[in-house]
């Protein structure tokens, strides 16, 4: 990790929840109840509390049986998926109740293909 020079200010972080979408999801039509900020960015604040399907528009329909698949097996996965015209790598996690070891839900992330330069 680089030093900072005694008296600099850290600049802004480039990446993470700025710039990757990402949330957590509910039930088999996968309710989101969170997006981060880029997710809400993207998708629209309206989106949480409604199904991703419903609201994750410009998203590819292959994404939605990843994560159907996630919540059934209870295995991560990922791939890529079309959103907006671009390609972007998608990773899917089973949410698991500590109690019951229940799959209720999923979380996921989206990451951008980055162009050669």
């Amino acid at each position: 990790m680089k030093e900072l020079e005694p008296g600099a200010e850290a600049g802004p972080v480039r990446g993470g929840a700025a710039v990757h979408p990402a949330g957590m999801c509910v039930g088999a039509g996968h309710m989101v109840v969170y997006g981060n900020p880029a997710f809400v960015a993207a998708f629209g604040a309206r989106s949480v509390g409604l199904p991703a399907r419903e609201v994750m528009l410009g998203l590819s329909s292959d994404a939605f049986g990843v994560m159907d698949a996630v919540l059934k097996r209870g295995h991560a996965a990922a791939r890529w998926v079309r959103l907006g015209g671009e390609e972007w790598r998608l990773t899917v996690a089973p949410r698991v109740d500590p109690g019951t070891a229940e799959v209720y839900g999923v979380h996921f992330h989206l990451r951008r293909r980055e162009r050669p330069a």
